[in-house]
């Protein structure tokens, strides 16, 4: 039998070690990306305690800003690398606590109070999702305003329109692009919504069932620069996992609009198609054939599609049969969320230069004119003369050797109504993108100002 494993020394006691390993699982490492929110919601904790009634005040004002400067220093750390969370501290929790404590003494075991891990973790990943979503809404709009402007470059290059991947109708390339662009921006407003159910504050809730002392949930919430606390104290802890399970919802959908995007280029680049070519440096070699171009971005784009939504069922799946309260299962939802917002950033960065830089081929395009793509057309220009419908369909279906000499470019001009080949609205969907951007840039200033006032120093951090 193997020897029983000695206990470990722990902020909140003495645990075997076995069992520490395994319930602090891989918050050792994940949770370096949620210092800075740990620090900003006990920066304004502790501000919080500093303002409570004289009668049973927790901290003096002088006591809460000793702490902050301690936190700031903390912050510094951590931006160069030098703040190390141990598996003794299980969590960026504790090991914010146990550093305080160093450095503050009794001071330092007092910032706890009136607060559990609970709504501590659940105020760092809002925090952190905040962020990150104004991320990706500014990268979406970059990838966004990419395709658009590629759209109206190229928005009279005729391209066949496909359905089932077989020739269809006379399209373009702008009316492809731009297609890819508005997806986008249906996704922007999908996690606008995202953003602002994120944008509540948990802070106060403690264990799920507040706590007997007169805190002020309302002014940590402004001081973190949330849109307002969250209600119900429970709910606050319950929302865990869920809120996660909406946000990669709405990355999922973003992922979706770009493995598509990335599909189209991987078969339009192929050299039977030859309708676009991508960027040199977006096409990696081969270890044994010396002239291959790979398209391994796009083909990494849809893997990390399929694993975003794998993100999201597996915390849907841990959240699903949760009970009310806090339970340990949440902890492991926390590494496919952070995963999911990691990936779909990266994929959206790596998009953009990559459309910047393609490259059509009009010739080729123009090649993949059929006289049948024009059938459609041929028939609604008969109808326009008087011809029932379904006549002129039949007749087009029987006569397709009348189609020989139509010209794709004719067939674009004439697809003038709103959204057609020749009636894109570039300035709407450019009116969209500055919305998307304006939306950003407001609410970036407004967490930073909120956060540099709760520091009393510059946000962010340089």
């Amino acid at each position: 039998m193997k020897p029983k494993a000695a206990g470990q020394k722990t902020t909140v006691g003495v645990i075997d070690a076995e069992v520490l390993a395994f319930t602090a699982g891989r918050d050792v490492e994940l949770d370096r990306a949620l210092i800075a929110a740990d620090c900003l919601g006990t920066a304004a904790h502790v501000t919080m305690l500093a303002r409570m009634p004289k009668s049973c005040r927790v901290l003096t004002p002088v006591e809460a800003r000793k702490v902050i400067a301690q936190l700031v220093a903390l912050l510094r750390r951590a931006q160069a690398g030098a703040f190390e969370i141990t598996l003794a501290d299980q969590d960026v929790h504790l090991a914010v606590e146990r550093h305080l404590t160093a450095k503050l003494g009794a001071l330092g075991k007092k910032v706890h109070t009136g607060r559990s891990r609970n709504d501590q973790v659940a105020v760092d990943l809002r925090l952190y999702a905040k962020e990150e979503l104004l991320g990706v809404l500014a990268e979406i709009a970059t990838l966004a305003a990419a395709l658009n402007d590629f759209s109206r470059r190229h928005a009279a290059v005729p391209m066949v329109g496909r359905t089932h991947q077989q020739p269809a109708m006379p399209s373009s390339v702008g009316l492809w692009a731009g297609a890819h662009a508005e997806s986008l921006l249906d996704d922007a407003a999908l996690l606008t919504a995202a953003y602002n159910l994120n944008d509540q504050c948990p802070l106060g809730a403690a264990a799920g069932y507040g706590v007997p002392l007169p805190i002020d949930r309302q002014l940590v919430s402004d001081l973190l620069g949330f849109a307002r606390p969250i209600g119900n104290v429970l709910h606050a802890i319950n929302s865990r996992g869920k809120l996660e399970s909406v946000i990669l919802g709405a990355l999922t959908q973003v992922m979706l609009t770009l493995s598509r995007l990335a599909q189209d280029l991987v078969l339009f680049t192929m050299p039977e198609f030859g309708y676009f070519s991508l960027p040199a440096e977006f096409g990696t070699g081969s270890s044994i054939m010396p002239q291959k171009k790979n398209p391994d971005v796009l083909e990494l784009v849809r893997s990390r599609a399929a694993r975003v939504t794998a993100c999201q069922t597996a915390v849907l799946d841990i959240v699903r049969s949760a009970p009310s309260g806090y339970n340990r299962d949440l902890q492991d939802a926390k590494e496919p969320f952070l995963e999911g917002l990691a990936m779909t950033r990266a994929t959206l960065r790596i998009l953009a230069p990559l459309m910047a830089g393609l490259a059509v081929n009009r010739a080729a395009l123009l090649k993949g004119f059929t006289p049948d793509v024009f059938a459609t057309d041929r028939a609604l220009e008969l109808v326009a003369g008087g011809l029932p419908f379904r006549d002129a369909y039949h007749h087009v279906k029987a006569h397709l050797d009348e189609l020989q000499q139509m010209s794709p470019a004719a067939a674009l001009a004439k697809k003038t109504h709103l959204g057609a080949p020749a009636g894109l609205d570039f300035a709407a969907v450019a009116g969209r993108l500055r919305a998307v951007e304006s939306f950003v840039r407001k609410e970036w200033q407004g967490l930073h100002r909120a956060i540099a006032r709760l520091l009393g120093v510059a946000w962010p951090l340089t």
